[in-house]
């Protein structure tokens, strides 16, 4: 049976787990907005700022899942998202019927269909929510939340969204709101390669770098990155919103997703190319925006 949040005095219990540079935001905000949170992460130490904030650690999935109303996970790879919501100690087997169990890490849609489905047959309400805004977002509570379900449990859950983001929209079924977030990360990748393309044209021309995104972020080349990425890029801020790693990981789906589809996306290609050489030669762990270096 559905649980209309709304009608309760008391709000849901919102499990997490993941604690990385997006979810510790996500989790802040979603304290500060009055949910009782339970966190999961694989070591305690890294909990110890939310802990501190008001959430109650917990040392297993398992554990976490048995005493929370609403589950949002959003960890770094499919195969950690498999980890989370499979097998005995897995989300799925130990959530309680009725439970709405949400993952905001960005994989692959196929695995939203496959987590939607084996959650059905428990009588869990699963949704996909990949995200984007940065770290920035995250701890503004300004996401783009992307999702993918069913339009009465995304109704039920909205309240929770909204404490995390500002542009939150329903898609599709399961797995649309990984193909939404596949798309995005498709806009960014070629973006990027702009983005540094311009910075060091305009470097090249004996032009001040921050008077030209003054002049251009306004216009027709305005995008996110360029306003938010490219500054950063002219102070030698590489220091990570959002990791070259995970990054590559998200256009590696997307191209497999794309050739699933019979799609040529050429540009996604040059991109990935490039961030590849920049993580062999230990940037891994830097911020996209480290892509500059690879023109320098």
């Amino acid at each position: 049976m559905l649980r209309e949040w709304d009608s309760l005095t008391e709000k849901p219990i919102i499990g997490f787990v993941g604690a990385g540079v997006m979810g510790k935001g996500m989790v802040l905000n979603l304290i500060k907005a009055g949910y009782p949170l339970h966190l999961f992460t694989r070591t305690k130490a890294k909990a110890d700022p939310l802990i501190e904030a008001g959430a109650v650690w917990y040392d297993s999935v398992a554990s976490l899942a048995q005493s929370s109303d609403v589950i949002i996970t959003i960890v770094g790879y499919p195969k950690d998202v498999e980890e989370v919501y499979f097998g005995e100690a897995g989300i799925i087997e130990n959530a309680g019927i009725g439970t709405y169990i949400i993952d905001m890490t960005t994989s692959k849609p196929a695995l939203a269909e496959k987590i939607f489905t084996e959650a059905q047959g428990k009588g869990i309400h699963a949704m996909d929510a990949p995200v984007s805004g940065g770290d920035v977002g995250a701890k503004n509570g300004q996401l783009t939340i992307m999702v993918g379900g069913e339009e009465v449990d995304f109704q039920a859950v909205l309240p929770v969204f909204q404490a995390m983001g500002s542009n939150i929209v329903l898609q599709g079924p399961a797995g649309a709101g990984q193909h939404t977030k596949l798309s995005n990360q498709i806009t960014i990748a070629s973006n990027m390669v702009g983005v540094c393309e311009a910075i060091i044209y305009a470097k090249k021309a004996g032009l001040n770098p921050d008077s030209v995104l003054d002049s251009i972020t306004a216009g027709a080349a305005g995008s996110w990155s360029l306003s938010n990425l490219a500054p950063r890029m002219i102070k030698g801020d590489y220091a990570p919103g959002f990791y070259i790693k995970h990054f590559i990981k998200d256009m590696v789906i997307a191209l497999e997703s794309a050739e699933e589809m019979g799609l040529d996306l050429p540009g996604l290609s040059l991109s990935l190319k490039l961030y590849k050489e920049l993580a062999e030669k230990g940037e891994a762990d830097s911020g996209t925006q480290a892509l500059i270096k690879y023109f320098q």
